[in-house]
């Protein structure tokens, strides 16, 4: 664990308001992507949340809860308009009829690799914001680079 009481160095400083100034630049660019794509950008985020589930195609509602670091209820709410929508559909699990499984559509899935595609030359794009991040978690490395 880093030192909790050696004092912060201006260049840490200067990496995390340059990771602020990134994550949000690149928050409010999926914000707008997910809004031209016409889809809400908590829509977005539900769609990725179930793709993105590890080792399945379909999460609980409060897998997506915990995901999305939401109520339950507002979970659901987003499921709803999603499934009016027709970007997810509700399943049955078949072992535990107690589960409702969320389940991407076929429109779902385009809307959400279109979305990705376009996120993911974002990221190639703002370089500067995730080296920004490697400052924070790995100060010595800047100091090596600047020669000091």
């Amino acid at each position: 664990m880093a030192d909790a009481h050696r004092p912060v160095a201006p260049e840490e400083y200067a990496a995390l308001a340059s990771f602020r100034y990134g994550l949000r630049k690149f928050l409010r660019f999926s914000e707008a992507a997910a809004r031209k794509r016409g889809i809400t950008p908590q829509q977005h985020q539900l769609l990725l949340a179930i793709k993105g589930f590890p080792a399945r195609e379909w999460a609980t509602v409060n897998e997506l809860a915990e995901r999305l670091q939401l109520q339950q209820h507002s979970v659901v709410g987003i499921i709803d308009r999603s499934e009016k929508a027709a970007l997810v559909y509700r399943a049955s699990h078949p072992g535990d009829q107690r589960v409702t499984e969320v389940h991407l559509t076929e429109s779902g899935e385009r809307v959400l690799e279109e979305l990705t595609i376009a996120h993911r030359d974002e990221l190639q794009r703002s370089w500067e914001f995730l080296e920004s991040l490697a400052e924070i978690l790995h100060p010595d490395s800047l100091s090596r680079r600047e020669g000091r």
